[in-house]
């Protein structure tokens, strides 16, 4: 039984909680790294007072000092760049991991800019914010990775990585439930109302399967892993012959190898070819062998996300 208590922890997003809080805010933005970092550049972070903010630039040693610097930002209505860790003038704040950090500050960001952005990651339109880093002015661009042409600094903003979990039991939804808990889209796919009931309480999207087939007009894109949860290997292959014709960056299964090896055979059947059999991942996770599903889910997860880091290069 999944507590749903236990779950919806994921970080708030920077600029939707900007959109979403009509009082003055600071849009900080990770501008620079030297060395390992915790955040990559283009990490934001939102403040709104001392105390309050959303998002994070850091494992927690700068967030507090960044506040500060944000509020006199606000008075003076002029953007600020900071530098933390090598070549820092703030000498009592060290950066556990080395190396250093620019952080840009941005007072009163343009919401019409940050309204465009945030449509666009909704729709999963992969989009650049241009932002002048003296002014503060900043525009919404489809062209361009995150880099800086002088005192302009562009930031690539990627659709987020996308889970479409199809299965029955609790496999699938103790997976559905741990991405959609670290605020990683996510939908599951059921044909028992058992299994998408507790997680449609937890506010994960969730659909029923009314058949052996993959539903139609579901939109996927290469920032989409698709994973099946099925003891009845039966609903497989139908489902997995279709995701093959899509763009997914990872496509696997529950099972063992020799479900597995069934299931390669089954969609050979279907006229699937070789080449595109060969993208399946199965069986699926890091940890060989989980035997519960919380660990398979953990262990899924980890898989995934090497994966997509993998395909970033």
């Amino acid at each position: 039984m999944i507590d749903i208590q236990n779950f919806n922890f994921g970080a708030r997003d920077a600029v939707l909680e900007i959109l979403r809080t009509p009082k003055d805010a600071v849009l900080a933005i990770i501008a620079g790294v030297e060395g390992p970092s915790y955040r990559p550049v283009g990490a934001t972070m939102a403040i709104f007072s001392e105390t309050r903010r959303a998002g994070s630039l850091s494992s927690g040693c700068i967030e507090s000092d960044i506040s500060l610097h944000a509020m006199d930002a606000l008075k003076t209505n002029a953007t600020r760049l900071l530098r933390y860790g090598v070549g820092s003038p703030f000498m009592d704040i060290q950066l556990p991991c080395g190396g250093g950090l620019d952080i840009l500050l941005l007072p009163r960001p343009d919401r019409g800019a940050l309204d465009a952005l945030a449509k666009n990651r909704a729709a999963r339109v992969p989009s650049t914010l241009v932002i002048d880093s003296e002014t503060g002015a900043m525009r919404v661009t489809e062209e361009g990775e995150t880099s800086w042409d002088g005192r302009i600094l562009r930031v690539r903003f990627e659709p987020e990585i996308r889970f479409l979990v199809f299965g029955k039991g609790p496999e699938s939804s103790n997976f559905a439930a741990l991405t959609h808990s670290v605020a990683f889209p996510t939908v599951l796919f059921s044909p028992d109302p058992e299994t998408l009931d507790p997680i449609r309480q937890i506010g994960c999207e969730t659909r029923e399967l009314l058949g052996q087939s993959f539903p139609d007009n579901l939109e996927v894109d290469g920032r989409t892993a698709i994973v099946l949860f099925f003891h009845d290997h039966d609903w497989e292959p139908p489902l997995l012959a279709r995701a093959l014709d899509t763009p997914a960056f990872y496509i696997g299964a529950q099972g063992s190898q020799r479900a597995r090896d069934a299931r390669h055979l089954h969609m050979e059947a279907l006229g699937v070819s070789r080449e595109a059999i060969s993208r399946l991942h199965g069986p699926v996770g890091s940890i060989p062998s989980a035997r519960d599903a919380r660990t398979l889910a953990v262990s899924v997860l980890a898989e995934i996300l090497a994966e997509a880091m993998q395909a970033q290069g």
